[in-house]
């Protein structure tokens, strides 16, 4: 039984806008190829936002440790577990604020 979709969504596009989504929609309908992007970006989200605060958590730990070692400081077991546990407190609010506010991308 087909399902049938009774809501609409529309947007406007410049002939480059719509050339370039018709290539990345490759043989598929373009609004079938919009409409399942548009979903699957939806559902994606909690894993690239997972992996985006273990990524900026593993960066917080190794900057850190970095510049310790660079300023001559003795990395002990206690300093180490207090780099992973500041980056685990604060991985998920820095995931969200960087996916909140990507940076611009300049045309």
């Amino acid at each position: 039984m087909p399902v049938h979709r009774t809501k609409c969504l529309s947007t406007r596009l410049t002939k480059a806008e719509y050339a370039t989504l018709e290539t990345a929609a490759g043989g598929t309908r373009i609004s079938e190829w919009a409409r399942d992007t548009l979903l699957t970006s939806v559902t994606r989200r909690p894993a690239i936002e997972h992996f985006l605060a273990e990524l900026l958590a593993l960066r917080t730990i190794l900057l850190n440790l970095h510049f310790a070692v660079a300023q001559g400081e003795p990395v002990t077991a206690d300093t180490l577990q207090r780099l992973i546990d500041r980056a685990d407190h604060e991985k998920s609010q820095k995931a969200q604020a960087r996916l909140a506010d990507p940076p611009r991308r300049v045309s």
